[in-house]
Formats: structure tokens, sequence, C-alpha cells
């Protein structure tokens, strides 16, 4: 029986599809259904039903999976293990939303890049939920959210803590007066968010909702820059993390503004799935991460 039989009917299963397999393998399809089926010839048994345009495993091929799993993640053991640490040499992918994969490389990263030079990494965006179907599906080695807690059975939470967010506006607005704003107010105010569905944004959304009320911004993009730099020349208000905005406090470029009665748990975790094998060019990510303060 040949690993690398057993790695392509592993992604096959992880990605639910031949095709999709056959681009993370950088495989053509064809080779990966010759590999799938050497492998049913060679078990006797079929491992996928082929039903119109979807696959199924069946139960011999739902066994199969976690053997394959872990020849796999013995496998990057393996090659991970005949490198020394200033050979590392990997692709990670990163799943995080688009503002915080802008602020992950605005600050630490040409440091980190000097340290691990060999290593390179791939940011894939999406909303929470999605993020999540990354690392089931092994399309992402780590995520990174910034959002309400998420705890799941199959997640190796290695870094969580609690973002302070803010309502800002620019120095010389007209509402930089103001001592304090109901949410009602608020929404009369012209606003600048990020993107909709995704993180903390997501989180506002829904306690705004159970005022009954809807944010219709002005404004809505991932770049948390671009939103900073339109409040100092606009009325605009946005609702940003306290690293984002506490420079441009201080340099007197941008005013907080209190809203009560909107107190949000926002939490910045760094996870992988537990069946995730850690090689040594991930172990160093994660433990940069967690030393340097890595995107604050």
């Amino acid at each position: 029986m040949e690993i690398r039989n057993l790695i392509t009917f592993a992604q096959v299963a992880e990605q639910n599809s031949f095709t999709k397999a056959a681009r993370v393998l950088n495989y053509a399809q064809s080779t990966v259904s010759f590999q799938i089926r050497q492998l049913e010839e060679e078990l006797d048994c079929i491992l996928f039903e082929r039903i119109g345009h979807t696959i199924t495993l069946t139960e011999r091929g739902q066994a199969l999976l976690e053997y394959a799993k872990q020849i796999r993640y013995l496998t990057d053991e393996f090659n991970q293990s005949v490198l020394v640490p200033h050979e590392l040499n990997a692709t990670l992918r990163i799943a995080a939303p688009d503002s915080v994969a802008e602020d992950m490389m605005r600050t630490n990263y040409a440091d980190f890049h000097r340290k691990y030079p060999g290593i390179s990494l791939k940011f894939v965006t999406g909303d929470t939920d999605d993020m999540i179907e990354m690392l089931n599906r092994n399309e992402a080695d780590l995520m990174l959210t910034l959002d309400a807690p998420v705890y799941h059975r199959d997640f190796i939470i290695v870094r969580d803590e609690v973002v302070e967010m803010l309502f800002v506006t620019g120095a010389g607005s007209s509402c930089a007066r103001e001592e304090s704003l109901t949410p009602e107010e608020l929404m009369t105010l012209p606003l600048f968010l990020t993107e909709h569905g995704m993180g903390y944004r997501r989180v506002l959304d829904n306690e705004l909702a159970k005022r009954s009320l809807e944010a219709r911004p002005t404004l809505e993009m991932g770049r948390t820059d671009i939103i900073v730099t339109a409040l100092t020349q606009t009325d605009g208000v946005a609702w940003l993390p306290d690293y984002v905005v506490r420079p441009h406090i201080a340099a007197g470029r941008l005013r907080p503004l209190s809203v009560p009665e909107i107190r949000l748990d926002i939490r910045k975790q760094l996870a992988y799935h537990r069946n995730k094998w850690i090689t040594q060019s991930m172990a160093a990510l994660i433990e940069y991460i967690k030393e340097n303060e890595f995107g604050r």
C-alpha cells in the first residue's frame, strides 16, 4: 500500500471532492482518480459512494480515514524531523479576517521573516464560520479570530485574550463633543464599519438587532487603516479594536465616544485542529505569536 495513495485518499475525504483534492495536491484529477481506484482494488472495497456529482465515504472509507490521517501526520513529522530550526521551510495557511491579516502584516511581520525566512505565510479570509470549516477540512493550519469567544471540542486554543473595542470619531468631528450616545443616536451618524458578517462586526450587528436597530454604514471595508484615515477627514464613527485606534487617540487624531449601553465581549483567539500535526514550522509560528504580540 503506497503512502501517497493514502494521503490522496485523506485529502479527497476532507475536501469532499476529487477536483478540490487535485488542486490542493497539485495533481491532475485523473491522477487522483487513479490513486483512489488503486487503493480500492488493493483493499477490495469501495471507499466512496459516487452518486451524481457528490461523493460520500462508505463505512469502510470512514474506518480507513482515521488510519490515513495518522499516516499523514507521521509522514509530516518525519519530513520535519530532518530539518534543523534555521532551515525551517514551509508554507503555513492562516485563516483570518481581512482586518486581522492586515494588522498582522503591518506590525511584527518583518521581524518574523528575519527569524524564519523559509516560512511563507498564506492568508485565507472568511467569516468565523467559514474559518471553522477551513480547519475542519484542513484548508487552513491555524485560525485567528477577532469575534465573540469560539470554543469547539476539536480545536486547541493556544491564545485567548480579551480585546477592548472602542467607538471612535475624528478629533475635529462634530460628534466628538458628545459626552455619551445611545445606540439609537449612534444609528443617526455616518458609520464606517468593517465587512458585514465578519468577526466583531457581526457581534455588533447582533447586539443592535436585539434592540431592533440595523447599522447602515456609509463606508464598509476590511481595511482598518483606510477607515481610520476616513475618520480623520469626516464626521464618521467607527467601532474598532483598541490596538488599532489607541496610537491615533494618543496623537490627537481620533476621539473615543462613549456608548455605555453597548459593551461586548470580543476575543482574539488563535486555534488549530486537535488532529493537525504540529510541524516545527507551525510550532515556530505559534510560539512567535504567543511571545511577541504578533498582530498587535
